[in-house]
C-alpha cells in the first residue's frame, strides 16, 4: 500500500496533528511538528507506540474494534468521526452501541416549533417522547403535563386508556409499534433499556407479552395513521420518521394532514389553542 492510498493513517495523523499537548499535560518545548506525538496517543489509548506508529504507516494490519475505539477516545473524537474511523478500518460503521439521550438543544426545538400545524415529536431509541411543538400537543397528547416517565409511546399505547380509545384500530396499530419498537432499540445496541421496558409492560400488560412474544419485527418509516380527536372526530394523517444528523440516539417523528380539509381543521383547531 502506498502513503497515498492509506487513508486510515492520513486521517489518525491528521486528527493527532490538530490536538494540543498542553490540554493533555504533555510537556510542549520544542517539537517539529504540532499536535501529540504518535507516542503520546499510543500512551492514552494504552497501546503499544510502535504498533501505533505502523498503524499510521499502513504497516500494523487491521486493529480490533476496541483498540480502535481506545484510539478514538485517546485522540478525543467526535462520534462522527468515530464512524468514519470505523468505516476506514473496517468498511462499515462500528456496531449499535445505546447511550442515554443528551438533552435537546434550542436548535432542534425550533426545528419542531417551525412546523406548526405538523405535530412532531422527538423519540429516543427505547421510543421515549424528549421533545415536540404546539402541533403534537394539541392533535396527538400533550406531553408537558405528562410525568417524564409517562412520556414513552409503549406506555401510552398500552396503559393510557385514552390513548388507546383514540386509535382508529388498536390491536392493528399496538402490533405495529411493537414490531417497530423491537427493530428500533435493537438497531441501537438498548438490550438492556429494552429489557427493564419489556419486563415492565409485560407484568402490566398481557396484549404487549403476546404481541412481544410473537418475536415480530417491522419497520416504521412512513405511512398513514387515524385517530379519533376529542375535536376533529375522525383524522387521517401521514407520517414520515427521519434521522436526526450527529443523534444517533434520536429520530424526529412528523405528521402531516392527509388532505386540504383536515389542513383546515388542523388550522382552526391549533389556532385556537393558542388564544
Amino acid at each position: 500500500m502506498t502513503v497515498s492510498e492509506n487513508v486510515l493513517g492520513a486521517f489518525l495523523r491528521d486528527r493527532r496533528m490538530r490536538l494540543d499537548p498542553a490540554v493533555f499535560g504533555f510537556q510542549v518545548g520544542r517539537r517539529r511538528t504540532p499536535g501529540l506525538r504518535r507516542e503520546e496517543v499510543a500512551q492514552r489509548a494504552n497501546i503499544s507506540p510502535t504498533w501505533y506508529t505502523w498503524l499510521e504507516q499502513g504497516r500494523g494490519g487491521a486493529p480490533s474494534a476496541h483498540v480502535l475505539d481506545r484510539i478514538a477516545a485517546g485522540l478525543m473524537l467526535t462520534e462522527p468521526e468515530r464512524d468514519h474511523l470505523h468505516i476506514l478500518a473496517f468498511g462499515h460503521p462500528p456496531e449499535a452501541r445505546y447511550r442515554e439521550p443528551e438533552g435537546i438543544s434550542p436548535r432542534l426545538q425550533r426545528v419542531l416549533d417551525a412546523m406548526p400545524f405538523s405535530p412532531a415529536i422527538l423519540r429516543t431509541a427505547t421510543w421515549d417522547v424528549v421533545a415536540w411543538n404546539k402541533a403534537a400537543t394539541v392533535i396527538l397528547t400533550d406531553y408537558a403535563k405528562l410525568p417524564k416517565d409517562k412520556r414513552n409511546i409503549l406506555r401510552l399505547i398500552f396503559s393510557d386508556e385514552r390513548v388507546r380509545a383514540a386509535q382508529d384500530d388498536w390491536r392493528n396499530v399496538a402490533r405495529y409499534v411493537v414490531g417497530a419498537f423491537r427493530a428500533d432499540a435493537m438497531r441501537a445496541g438498548a438490550g438492556v433499556e429494552i429489557q427493564l421496558l419489556v419486563d415492565e409492560l409485560s407484568a402490566s400488560s398481557p396484549e404487549f407479552k403476546a404481541l412481544w412474544d410473537d418475536n415480530e419485527v417491522t419497520g416504521m418509516r412512513d405511512g398513514i395513521k387515524r385517530l379519533h380527536h376529542p375535536l376533529l372526530g375522525a383524522i387521517e394523517l401521514e407520517f414520515s420518521t427521519f434521522a436526526v444528523e450527529g443523534r444517533s440516539d434520536l429520530n424526529m417523528l412528523v405528521y402531516s394532514p392527509a388532505n386540504e380539509a383536515v389542513m383546515e381543521r388542523f388550522q382552526a383547531v391549533i389556532g385556537a389553542a393558542g388564544r
